[in-house]
């Protein structure tokens, strides 16, 4: 049986998703699984170092005013240039070196 974390990896490796994407393909439901993905995110960042891989990640963007946030693991609620909530999710995924 594979766990969470690995099935997160098989996932990232293939294409790149948002944290949403993920919360659909791991079939995660309930109140804080966004959350849940961007710890374990956190934790496969750490796992695919030390295997010579790396975290791509696709800032999030403001969907009204177009800012670019800094490339990070979370998922922003507000953009800090016009307040608008209509955030883009950052994307995720896994490079092999």
């Amino acid at each position: 049986m594979t766990t969470r974390r690995q099935r997160i990896i098989s996932l990232l490796e293939e294409r790149d998703y948002s944290p949403s994407e993920l919360v659909l393909a791991l079939d995660l439901r309930g109140k804080g699984s966004k959350r849940l993905i961007i710890e374990e995110l956190k934790a496969v960042q750490k796992i695919i170092r030390r295997e010579g891989k790396v975290l791509l990640i696709k800032p999030a963007q403001c969907r009204r005013c177009g800012f670019t946030f800094r490339p990070e693991i979370k998922v922003p609620s507000r953009c800090p240039r016009c307040k608008s909530e209509w955030i883009e999710e950052p994307r995720f995924m896994i490079e092999k070196r």
